[in-house]
């Protein structure tokens, strides 16, 4: 007669210890570097400024109800504009390169991937001042347009709400272009051959074909481009000067020049639940797009 195995090992009380036992290390290290600073920048974002910088352990909310001064507002919407349109930019040119990708031979793929992760090789600060090396007066594009008759004068490109823009995109287009391959090449082409038997136009087998099917990584994608994009500050300080703040050099100004840490922690908390509202509300419009697709 064969003996039944009690041991905890084998029951599903076992089976879960050994679970939490392996989760255990990711767990403290989320806990140590994420969520203990995320809650001493919180409880900062309540304190007072020192005289001489620093922070003074007085609770206040006058943080939060500085921001509601019409500066920080324009500054906002700024970034969200900025933000905004890189994603939008970036989806116009992201989909029709990953499209191609994805239906490129399958020996060609990696090459052309390889391609579009090819400026991660480099440091970001370094391609930054690449861009400003381009853009200024005397730069590759004035030149360019110059000798080919286009302007009689160099443009002011530099310092410019459109070399923020164009610095945006460069950065963060790949993040645009990796999910749309992924779902992309998920898509079965016989479905689009389909749509074109029932003499479907090109607009209607986008839209009512090819969007639906590809929507997670359109979703996935605007979400990746836009979230850094609103917080960057690098790009905004070297590309477009004093006159194209966003919100990531309002906190960087805050925390390194004016030392009012407690207020760059408000704006950096605002952000964070900003963000967080723009992507729950993004991704339930998607699931809900793709309900019915999901329920045919």
């Amino acid at each position: 007669m064969p003996v039944q195995n009690t041991s905890s090992s084998s029951a599903p009380g076992g089976s879960a210890c050994r679970s939490c036992w392996l989760a255990a290390p990711g767990l403290l290290w989320m806990g140590l570097f994420f969520l203990a600073p995320l809650a001493l920048v919180f409880a900062i974002s309540f304190a007072s400024r020192g005289t001489y910088g620093g922070v003074v352990w007085e609770f206040t909310a006058a943080n939060y109800l500085d921001l509601w001064h019409p500066l920080y507002g324009k500054i906002l919407g700024q970034s969200f504009w900025y933000a905004s349109l890189t994603t939008a930019i970036c989806f116009v040119l992201g989909f029709p390169l990953a499209y191609i990708i994805a239906r490129s031979p399958a020996r060609w793929q990696p090459v052309l991937l390889l391609l579009v992760m090819l400026p991660f090789w480099t440091n970001f600060l370094v391609r930054t001042y690449a861009w400003m090396i381009v853009l200024r007066q005397n730069g590759l594009v004035n030149a360019l347009l110059l000798a080919l008759g286009i302007v009689e004068a160099p443009l002011e490109l530099l310092y410019t709400p459109t070399a923020v823009v164009i610095g945006l995109v460069y950065g963060y287009l790949p993040f645009m272009v990796l999910p749309l391959y992924v779902a992309v090449e998920r898509l079965d082409p016989f479905l689009v051959e389909a749509a074109w038997d029932l003499y479907a136009s090109r607009w209607a087998v986008f839209t009512r074909i090819v969007v639906p099917l590809t929507m997670p990584g359109i979703v996935g994608g605007c979400v990746l481009v836009f979230i850094p994009s609103i917080g960057s500050f690098i790009t905004p300080d070297l590309l477009g000067g004093a006159r194209s703040m966003m919100i990531g050099n309002l906190i960087q100004h805050e925390y390194l020049v004016v030392r009012d840490w407690p207020l760059g922690s408000a704006v950096s908390f605002v952000l964070m639940g900003i963000v967080m509202a723009a992507v729950g509300l993004y991704y339930r419009h998607a699931a809900r797009a793709a309900g019915p697709l999901e329920g045919r």
